[in-house]
């Protein structure tokens, strides 16, 4: 888990929340790492399997909770415009992380709209 996401979240007692950005830290680094040729597409292949469809299925839920805090980020040296997470959850397969530069830029968005969303609930 990113640690200082794991800090701010110790005074935050949400299960659905924690369990939300377990699961995204495990996307976030398998992005990371296939993007950057450290784990082959096709071993990344049974990750992605698991992590993808269990984002999809719940992000549902926090989506409208998390856009106000995505939309105060920036990504690609701008004011952030597209939905970082669904930028992510869009991805059919592993196979689509190499090259995707505009995905990469927009992680760091993601990951401050989730430190957002729980400094906003202190």
């Amino acid at each position: 888990m990113n640690p200082f996401s794991s800090f701010l979240r110790q005074w935050l007692a949400d299960d659905d929340f924690d369990a939300f950005v377990a699961y995204w830290d495990r996307l976030e680094r398998l992005t990371v790492q296939v993007y950057r040729e450290k784990v082959p597409v096709a071993a990344a292949q049974p990750e992605f399997a698991e992590v993808w469809p269990w984002l999809r299925e719940r992000y549902g839920r926090w989506q409208s909770t998390l856009e106000p805090f995505w939309r105060q980020t920036t990504a690609a040296g701008a004011s952030t415009q597209t939905d970082p997470f669904l930028l992510l959850l869009q991805k059919q397969s592993s196979a689509d992380i190499p090259g995707d530069w505009w995905a990469m830029q927009h992680l760091p968005a993601a990951r401050e709209a989730l430190n957002r969303y729980v400094l906003a609930q202190e």
